[in-house]
């Protein structure tokens, strides 16, 4: 049988009340995380009202990662002239719409699958240990549905948001975004680049699309961690 002299007792007691109050401090800390994402997320800020909206943008989805979608030439830009056909695989230069999304570059170039996930990736990518990165991907077209919303903006606000998507690649010495090498692409139409910023657990790629939708005077979250929170406000 183990006897503790008071001294000892002392200690774990001391141990002991230590660790309660780091788990419920956890505890408190994700309860008020999750229930402020889940609340602003449902909170909306008001959509810019315009007569002349004639360029088509979309909001797409995998489930879990939203994408800004644009057409890719137009008045304002030619984005195959930054983000090049000749990136991609296919080099499919018919067509006629470019996806972008923020990320965390580990998570990206690292895990192309949730079975792939390390904690490391992930530990480093919610403190923003990690650099950032760009997903671009091209598609000839987009079938509107649950995961796909099309939104109407105009010139202006369209110049608005040209500005807001490349202000978040880093640009390399002549300017232009720096392409990635890698032969992490999810498929053959896509490519991946250097981008500003870090990804951490405020700001994600949702956060960033959703401030992409604001940038051009759209209807978005307060703020948002998750892809839900965005297409609540494009419900049917």
């Amino acid at each position: 049988m183990l006897y503790f002299t008071g001294s000892k007792t002392k200690s774990l007691k001391k141990v002991f009340k230590i660790i309660t109050y780091t788990l419920l401090t956890f505890c408190l800390f994700v309860g008020l995380y999750l229930s402020s994402a889940y609340i602003l997320s449902r909170m909306s800020t008001s959509k810019e009202q315009v007569a002349d909206a004639d360029i088509p943008i979309y909001i797409l989805t995998n489930g879990v990662h939203t994408d800004l979608v644009v057409p890719v030439h137009t008045e304002q830009i030619d984005w195959s002239t930054r983000i090049r056909f000749d990136n991609t695989i296919a080099n499919d230069s018919s067509a006629q719409l470019l996806a972008f999304g923020w990320g965390d570059k580990g998570f990206y170039l690292q895990t192309p699958t949730w079975a792939d996930l390390k904690f490391s990736t992930a530990f480093k990518a919610a403190f923003a240990l990690s650099t950032a990165a760009i997903h671009a991907t091209y598609y000839r077209q987009l079938q509107e549905n649950e995961n796909c919303r099309k939104i109407m903006i105009n010139k202006s606000q369209y110049t608005r948001l040209i500005q807001y998507i490349s202000n978040t690649f880093k640009p390399g010495i002549d300017g232009m975004p720096i392409k990635i090498n890698t032969n992490a692409n999810y498929s053959d139409d896509d490519a991946f680049y250097e981008a500003q910023g870090r990804y951490n657990l405020f700001c994600t790629c949702n956060t960033w699309a959703n401030n992409g939708l604001k940038s051009c005077g759209q209807k978005a979250c307060r703020w948002t961690i998750f892809d839900t929170g965005i297409f609540y406000h494009y419900r049917n």
